[in-house]
């Protein structure tokens, strides 16, 4: 068989339909209420926490959405961490001297030295290996976050310049 006979009866288009993306949100209750189990486990209040994520959700970067909510970045990046979104502040190769810093591989000033990160830049990679997301949390998000996309990687590259160095 050969690729006259396989393509028989194919056609093409011209152009394809934008379909757009589904959105759903079956959610009755609002975000500060669904955050509520939770936050107990959160560094801020589920009220904050529903306010950084909407406003990260809304395009801001990790800096706007915690100082809309009253908060440091840092604690900002911790919350959208502990629900799930990734806010890593480091590459690879500097989660991976995080790591080794964790398990005394090598000193501290050493790990900050190879990743080239700030204090609290550092502090929140340390924040990020040693807490998991709280189990469950990101459900409580649903249709609050937008699926992954050219706007959340653009949050994410800009996180290390949005809670700074802090000193």
């Amino acid at each position: 068989m050969g690729l006259p006979e396989i393509a028989a009866g194919l056609e093409v288009t011209a152009e394809q339909r934008d379909r757009g993306v589904a959105s759903v949100d079956a959610t009755e209750a609002g975000l500060a209420e669904r955050l509520a189990p939770y936050a107990a486990e959160l560094p801020c209040s589920a009220a904050e926490a529903a306010t950084v994520v909407e406003r990260y959700a809304a395009g801001g970067d990790v800096a706007t959405a915690a100082r809309a909510a009253g908060l440091a970045p840092v604690t900002g990046a911790k919350a959208l961490h502990l629900l799930g979104e990734p806010v890593h502040p480091l590459g690879p190769t500097g989660r991976a001297v995080v790591r080794d810093w964790l398990d005394a591989e090598c000193t501290r000033a050493e790990a900050m030295a190879l990743t080239g990160a700030g204090t609290t830049e550092f502090a929140l990679a340390a924040f990020v290996e040693t807490h998991d997301p709280i189990p469950g949390a990101r459900d409580a998000l649903e249709g609050a976050l937008a699926p992954e996309g050219d706007a959340a990687v653009a949050k994410r590259e800009s996180l290390g310049a949005a809670i700074g160095d802090g000193e």
